[in-house]
C-alpha cells in the first residue's frame, strides 16, 4: 500500500504558526474585552495593604492566578472539552455552575461583561457557531455566559487543546492585574515583567492539580478576596470596575 505524501514542510509550519500566532492574539492583553476597567480585586488590596510593594504584589498575583484555577480554570476545561464534540448542554453546565461560584457582584459584574464582549469580538473576527448560539442564549438571557466558557469555546474551535486554552486564561489573569498595578502603584513595566515571568511557572502544577476535578468539585476558599471585593463595592472613590 503506498504510503502518504508527506506536506511539505514549510506547509506544516506555517498552519502551526498560524496556529500559535491566533492563541497570543486572544491571549493579548490588548484584546478590547473590558479588561482594563477591572483590577481583580487589586484597587482594594493597595487601599488596604495587602499590597504595598513589589513582593506583596507577585503574592497578590499568583495567589490570584491559584484561585481562579479552581475555579474558573476547571470550568473553563469542562467547557472545552464539552465543545470539542459539540456537547452544547454541558457547556451550558459549566457555564451555570461557574456564576453559581461568583458570589460577589463585581466579580459577576467582570465575568459576565468580558464574557459577553469576548464572544462578540469573536465572531466579528472569524465564524465560531457554537460560540454565536452561546451568546444568543446569553442576550436571551437562557445563560449567564462567563468570560472562561467562551474562551473555552473558542479555544476548542480553533483546534487549541485544552492545556493550552487553561494557559492563556491563566496568563490573561496575570496580566489584568499587573496592568492595574502599573495604574495604580510606584512600578515600572520591568517590575511587572519580572513578575509575571516568575508567575507563568506555576502554570502547568496548577493545570495538573485541577484537570481530573468534576464541576461539583470546582471551589476555593478566599476570604480575604471576598473581604477585598466587598470593600471596594462600597469604596466612594475608584479606578477601576472591580
Amino acid at each position: 500500500m503506498p504510503r502518504a505524501k508527506a506536506k511539505p514542510e514549510g506547509q506544516r509550519a506555517a498552519r502551526g504558526m498560524a496556529h500559535l500566532a491566533r492563541l497570543m492574539q486572544f491571549a493579548d492583553s490588548t484584546l478590547p474585552i473590558g479588561s482594563f476597567a477591572f483590577s481583580n480585586g487589586l484597587e482594594s488590596a493597595l487601599q488596604t495593604t495587602v499590597v504595598s510593594d513589589t513582593a506583596s504584589l507577585r503574592d497578590f498575583v499568583e495567589v490570584a492566578m491559584r484561585q481562579a484555577s479552581r475555579t474558573d480554570g476547571v470550568a473553563l476545561l469542562h467547557a472545552h472539552r464539552a465543545a470539542a464534540v459539540c456537547d452544547y448542554a454541558t457547556v451550558l453546565a459549566a457555564d451555570s455552575e461557574l456564576a453559581c461560584r461568583r458570589v460577589g457582584e463585581e466579580q459577576q459584574t467582570m465575568t459576565l461583561r468580558m464574557g459577553k464582549k469576548f464572544a462578540e469580538l469573536a465572531l466579528k473576527i472569524s465564524s465560531f457557531p457554537m460560540l454565536e448560539r452561546w451568546l444568543g442564549d446569553i442576550r436571551a438571557e437562557a445563560t449567564p455566559g462567563c468570560y472562561p466558557v467562551g474562551q473555552a469555546i473558542a479555544f476548542a474551535q480553533l483546534g487549541a487543546d485544552e492545556a493550552e486554552a487553561f494557559v492563556v486564561h491563566q496568563y490573561g489573569v496575570a496580566s489584568m492585574i499587573l496592568s492595574a498595578a502599573l495604574r495604580l502603584m510606584r512600578i515600572d513595566h520591568l517590575d511587572t515583567q519580572r513578575i509575571l515571568f516568575g508567575a507563568l511557572q506555576h502554570v502547568q502544577a496548577e493545570y495538573g492539580a485541577v484537570r481530573g476535578l468534576s464541576l461539583g468539585e470546582m471551589s476555593v476558599f478566599a476570604p480575604v478576596f471576598d473581604v477585598l471585593v466587598a470593600h471596594h463595592t462600597t469604596t466612594h472613590v475608584r479606578l477601576f470596575m472591580n
